[in-house]
């Protein structure tokens, strides 16, 4: 039989990468598998990423004129990797051309699996002060191990009626079969990862449209921002390529209440979906239990029982540690700090 999740599970799966004041042996112990990714500017040295040895192999290898464009410096001793190091004059969009030039010839040459999902995005990079300096292919982005932004909402009707003691419906997306991550499933009702420049909210009323055949009519008149979730992930084959790369992500999360009348239903439009089914929280729950949420995509969920009080102190033995751990301080820089 395959065992029940709890919610401090769920959370621990998706926030796996080790706290170094709580558990430093094992902080210590993945960190040698990793240098870390810094940017310099005038100030000195900040910590941004997490690159894994065999990308900082793959540094080493690139051609000599390409690393010298790039600034790279690799300082064994102190297990880092700077870019740009020689070239603080260069504009943002010649850095972001020339991190282009390097991950395109990554995926030229095939070097990572990861590459093989590239989507033709640009995701941003951030240094100190929230500077944007530089933009990176989104499936190259988790070489360096920089923190990732995205948005999450979750669609729900209220009703009353005997088939859950309470009162709301959530809408329910399955994730196609053919999806290059996760495949087959379950999700919140919109997803997405944020682009350089844009909006966390025009992103996710994009992300509804396509996702969802949700109007931006609906979207921008009701859904309503509550909160940002962040955690430390790690992922594992089912991300689509590269198992053991770390994630710091951000992720803005909204809440959109449809009409109960049913005038407004969520629908398959991209292919990324295959169903969209109306749950209670009761069978919501089940499922978290089987394991059968996308682990990011649970969380979020999770979090939506705190918030509307499904979940609480008296009743969830773990609530403390999932509010902490779905809450996690992200030392590198970017627009998650206040």
């Amino acid at each position: 039989m395959t065992p029940r999740l709890s919610t401090l599970d769920l959370v621990a799966k998706v926030d796996a990468f080790p706290y170094a004041d709580r558990d430093p042996e094992a902080y210590a112990q993945i960190m040698k598998s990793f240098y870390t990714f810094v940017w310099e500017d005038q100030q000195g040295q900040v910590p941004i990423g997490y690159v894994k040895l065999d990308v900082v192999d793959a540094l080493n290898k690139a051609p000599a004129t390409l690393k010298g464009q790039l600034g790279l410096h690799i300082d064994v001793s102190n297990r880092t990797v700077v870019l740009f190091r020689d070239a603080p004059d260069k504009t943002y969009e010649e850095r972001t051309r020339l991190v282009g030039k390097l991950t395109a010839l990554w995926r030229e040459q095939e070097a990572f699996a990861i590459l093989k999902s590239w989507r033709n995005e640009l995701w941003p990079v951030y240094g100190r002060n929230k500077e944007l300096v530089f933009s990176i292919e989104r499936a190259a982005m988790g070489l360096f191990g920089t923190t990732r932004y995205g948005v999450h909402m979750n669609a729900f009707i209220r009703r009353q009626d005997a088939s859950s003691k309470y009162d709301l419906r959530i809408w329910v997306p399955k994730r196609s079969a053919t999806k290059s991550t996760y495949p087959s499933m379950l999700d919140n009702a919109v997803a997405g990862g944020l682009m350089t420049n844009e909006d966390p909210f025009e992103c996710v009323i994009r992300e509804a449209d396509e996702e969802a055949s949700l109007s931006e009519h609906i979207v921008r008149n009701n859904a309503k921002e509550v909160c940002t979730i962040t955690y430390i992930y790690i992922t594992d084959e089912r991300a689509g390529g590269e198992a053991g790369l770390i994630y710091p992500e951000c992720q803005w999360i909204y809440d959109l209440e449809l009409p109960a009348d049913g005038s407004v239903v969520p629908e398959p439009k991209d292919g990324e979906v295959e169903s969209f089914s109306l749950c209670t929280v009761e069978e919501i729950q089940k499922q978290l239990a089987q394991g059968m949420w996308k682990p990011n995509c649970a969380v979020v969920m999770l979090d939506f029982f705190v918030r509307h009080g499904i979940y609480t102190p008296e009743n969830e033995p773990h609530y403390d540690a999932f509010r902490d751990r779905a809450h996690r301080h992200i030392a590198f820089p970017g627009p998650h700090q206040a």
